[in-house]
Order: structure tokens, then sequence, then C-alpha cells
């Protein structure tokens, strides 16, 4: 122990304490606990750096609390800042680098919020309303500080570098909140107050889609946002503005309204391109074929494009020649290619009449050439009416047959009891009406006419013999043969007077008449049967047709016969 001390004794002589002693020892400082100082390493052992602080002692510190980027390593003799936890009861510290750079970290903090500086992070995570941002501390950047609109891919900002500006912070909670969004709204306000000195009214500028609606456009102009309203997009027509631009997406567009009160720009894209309805009458001359797409179907008709911008009408009366058109959507489908011819022309308004049919035959322009009045046809029955029966001839003609042309001697109270929709039947042309588009045709024409047959087959003072049909208060009605009848008239049943024949005569009983006279336009035949009572069958008959002879000899067959005669009896009654 002498030798040692004597050892230790410097060149004076004088006797040193253990306190002079351990002051002269290089690595003697004694660090306080609570306290960040300076350390240095001495070794390595597997996770763990050994950091040397004086103090005599020596303490491992796991490798992950140094922070080391990718490729940077750590070597002997490097120094670091360390926070001096506690002492052991065993002897020795506890350090920690990781706390020694939360101090550092957080009285940085407290200066630059103080400064309004920002601080560099980078975003690790995604947390509950937010992500979470390593700025040497783990700090809260909210959602909406994010930036200056909603962000759709937060996991593509994972692992991205950026500056922060300090809201608030809690050491003592270990709680940090940060925003993007308050330095983008500085960098923003600069970019604005600069736009406003130079925007006007008329100008052309860039710039990029920031958010999309159904009313139209949000377009950032470098630190101001203007609107281009949906029907300022294009001269044609737009569903959805979605449909033509994305977000992000830069173009340009012309300042229609700055209102500087309120900072409202009104832009738009259309206005960079001529009105294409300025100069349509010459594009289009009424009465040309033109071409289009349909754009759209409605219940009255078909909206088609012929250009950008340019749309016209296609009425449904004016797609096909049919009297009776299909709806628009069985005919064409939207975006089909069409040709159309332009009918009319409304340049104020902006409105063009189409039309298809017009391209066309009309088949009326045909139809007196292919069916010629007396031929037949053949046709199926479209539809049957309390008036008559339509037969389809051809696309867009209709023939109908009335109710009066279905038989010569049938009374028919309603087409369906003869004919069913679909059926096939055969007409005979009776009319054309061209300009009334109007097709007459006639079924009972296929046969001759039973009574112009009658009227020859039943000439006056021929006798008949005939069952009863029907008695009524004022005659008899007898059946000459199938469809044919004539009338007894009650004057006419008997030389004596006849109240009602009611009761004298039954139905299906048979009569014996002489015709007295008959008319295949009226469709009558008058009977007798007073005529033959009393008398031999062929004496009533000569006298009867001589009695006819005489009244046709007596009456006046021209007006100057009627004139003769009026003079005669002007003449008798003179003379008298």
């Amino acid at each position: 122990m002498t030798e040692q001390t004597s050892q230790s004794t410097p060149a004076g002589g004088e006797d040193l304490s253990f306190a002079e002693l351990f002051e002269m020892e290089e690595n003697n400082k004694v660090v306080a606990v609570g306290d960040v100082t300076m350390g240095t390493i001495i070794g390595s052992v597997d996770n763990f750096f050994l950091v040397d602080v004086g103090d005599k002692a020596e303490s491992y510190i796991p490798r992950s609390e140094f922070r080391l980027e990718e490729g940077e390593d750590v070597n002997i003799g490097d120094q670091f800042e360390v926070f001096v936890e506690r002492r052991k009861d065993e002897g020795g510290l506890l350090l920690s680098r990781e706390k020694a750079i939360a101090i550092k970290v957080w009285e940085k903090i407290a200066e630059i919020q103080e400064a309004d500086e920002t601080i560099n992070g980078k975003i690790e995570s995604r947390v509950k309303g937010g992500m979470s941002v390593d700025i040497g501390v783990p700090a809260f950047l909210p959602y909406s500080q994010i930036d200056l609109r909603p962000v759709k891919d937060l996991d593509g900002l994972i692992g991205e570098t950026m500056d922060f500006k300090v809201l608030k912070f809690n050491r003592k909670r270990n709680n940090v909140v940060i925003s993007r969004r308050a330095i983008l709204e500085e960098e923003r306000n600069k970019l604005r107050e600069a736009m406003r000195s130079k925007l006007e009214e008329g100008q052309i500028i860039k710039g990029a889609v920031t958010n999309i609606t159904d009313y139209g456009l949000f377009i950032d102009m470098g630190g101001m946002d203007g609107l281009c309203h949906i029907t300022d997009l294009s001269w044609g027509r737009v569903s959805h503005p979605a449909k033509l631009y994305k977000v992000g997406e830069e173009l340009e567009v012309k300042v229609l309204k700055y209102d500087r009160e309120h900072d409202r720009v009104s832009l738009g894209v259309k206005q960079l391109r001529a009105d294409p309805w300025e100069t349509v009458v010459e594009r289009y001359p009424v009465h040309e074929k033109t071409a289009g797409k349909v754009v759209s179907i409605t219940d009255y008709g078909v909206f088609v494009e012929l250009e950008e911008g340019v749309e016209g009408l296609i009425h449904v009366s004016e797609m096909t020649w049919s009297k009776k058109p299909r709806h628009p959507s069985k005919m064409v489908s939207v975006g089909d290619e069409v040709e159309v011819m332009v009918l009319n022309i409304e340049p104020e308004t902006k409105r063009i009449s189409l039309g298809m049919k017009q391209l066309q035959p009309n088949p009326w322009d045909l139809v007196t050439d292919n069916y010629p009045v007396g031929s037949v046809i053949e046709g199926k029955i479209k539809n049957i009416t309390d008036f008559g029966i339509f037969i389809g001839i051809e696309e867009g003609i209709d023939g109908l047959i009335h109710v009066s042309d279905l038989s010569w001697t049938e009374r028919i109270k309603h087409p369906s009891e003869k004919f069913s929709k679909g059926e096939t039947i055969e007409a005979v042309v009776l009319k054309i009406d061209k300009e009334h588009e109007r097709f007459s045709l006639g079924v009972k024409q296929l046969v001759p006419d039973p009574w112009q047959v009658a009227y020859n087959n039943y000439p006056s003072g021929t006798v008949i013999e005939g069952e009863i049909t029907n008695v009524t208060d004022f005659g008899v009605f007898v059946k000459l043969e199938e469809g044919i009848e004539g009338l007894v008239h009650v004057s006419e049943l008997s030389k004596d007077k006849v109240k009602t024949p009611i009761g004298m005569y039954q139905v299906g009983d048979t009569l014996k008449a002489i015709v007295i006279n008959v008319s295949a336009k009226d469709r009558k035949i008058g009977l007798s049967v007073k005529t033959l009572e009393g008398e031999d069958e062929e004496a009533a008959v000569e006298k009867f047709k001589k009695a006819e002879q005489a009244a046709q000899d007596a009456a006046p067959s021209t007006f100057g016969d009627l004139l003769k005669a009026a003079a005669a009896e002007g003449n008798d009654s003179s003379e008298e």
C-alpha cells in the first residue's frame, strides 16, 4: 500500500489525499440521475452497445435505441448523448439513448412551436382518426390536418417524409398533434394574394381539377379555386363531369366571372371554342341528309347528336310512315348511328327537327299502283272494332273493312261475331284516299250482290211461295231464298181490313204471294197476298201486270212530260 502511494506521490514529495488522487484520474466524472450526458461506445455484445459515461461505470444500451438508418452503423469511439435513468443497486448505471433523443426532441418541439416553425417527420402508419408520424417522438397527424382536401389513398402516404407544424403538445402525456395542412394553407394564402392581383374576367389560365361533383368541377388556379359548372364544360350533352375529367387532371379554362368581394370565380371550358349553333344553318341545310348518334330516347322521340353541342329531335311521328308507330326504343338504341334528314332549324332556340322516315319511300306513294281498285288482297286481321276490321296490307298501311261491307245480307252487330284477330282473310280494294291515307276494303264484294240477282230473279208479278220468318204489327216477312226476304205489308194481306197479322200467321208457316215491287238499291221486295185472293193465279198475275203497265204509262218520265202534265191540268181547270 505504501509502495502504491509513493508511486502516486508527485515530485514535490507531498502526500496526496484519496479525493485528490480520484480527481487526477482521466475518467473520474460523476453523473447525476436525470441528466443527459455524453457517452462513448467502448464495445458491443450481441444487440447491445457498451457505453461509458465516466463515473467509474459502464452500461449496456440496446442497439434499437440508436435509430440507425439503413446502411448506417456505430463504431467504437463514437459518442452519443444518453439519459441517466437510475443507479443500479448492484452498482453501475441504467442509461437510455431513446430517452435522451426524446428529451432533445421535446425541447426542439417547444422551440419550434414558440417560433411557429416547421419540423420534419416521417409518416409511419395509420391510427384511429389519423396517422402516426415520427418526429423524434411519435406524433399524431389527424385526417383533417393531412391536406387541404380529403386524401383518398392514405396508405400511399406511409413512408413519406415531409414538414409539419406543431399544433399542440403535452410532454407529460407524451402527446404531440401536428399539421401539414397549416403549412399548405400558408402557401395557399400567399398564392391567393398573388392571384387576386392579376386575375381578370376573360383571362385564359391553366388549373388542376381538385374535386368533382354532380354539378361541376372545382379547379385550383394556383391559390384559388374556381367552379366550372357542368353546363360550361361542353357545348354538348354531359351526363356527369366525372365522365370527362379526373381529379388531378390539368386543363385550360376561361374566367367567366370573378366576384372579388366573395372570392368566387366562375370558369368555363366550352367558351374556349366557338358556339357551334352560330353556323349550324350553313352546315346543316334543311331537307339535306346527315348522320348522327342517338344520345337519348323518350316516349315522344329520339335525340340525335349531330356533333358536339348540336342535337336534334326525331319526333316519334317522323320515325316511320306507320300510323301506329312503336315506342322509339323498339326502333333504335342509345349509341346507334342513324341517317336523318334535317326538317327544320331554329338557331335562336337551338332546336333542330329531324326525320328518319323521309329517307324511305312513302308507301302511300305506291299504294295506288300496287293495289288498284277492284283487286283482291290477302292480309291478317290486326284489330277489330265496333265499326269494322283493320287488315295489315304492308308496313305502314292498314286497310279498313267497314261493318257494312262484311256481308250483303247478314245483320252483323259486331265484327268479332264472325272474325278473329290474327285471322288471314281476303278482301276487295274499294277505295284509296292517298291524301288522307285511307284504304277501304270489302269482304262482301268477293261475291255477287244477291239483291241484284234477286232483282233479276223476282220481277214484279212473280208468284212466290216461302216460309214465314217473322210476324210484326206492320206485316209478315217471307223468305224467298237464303238472305232474301220479302215483306207482305199489313195492307196487302187481305181485301178485308187487317189491324195486325199477329195471331193470324205463325213463323214457319208457308205463304204464297205475288211480287208487287222490287228495289235492289233499297234491298226491298214488296209482296201481296190480297192480289191473289179470290182469283185464278194466272188471271191475277195478268191483271196485276196490266195495272202496273197502265201506271207506268200514266206517269211522266221526263221533266218535259211533267211540264206538259202540269199544263194539261191547268187547262182542264180553266175550262171547268
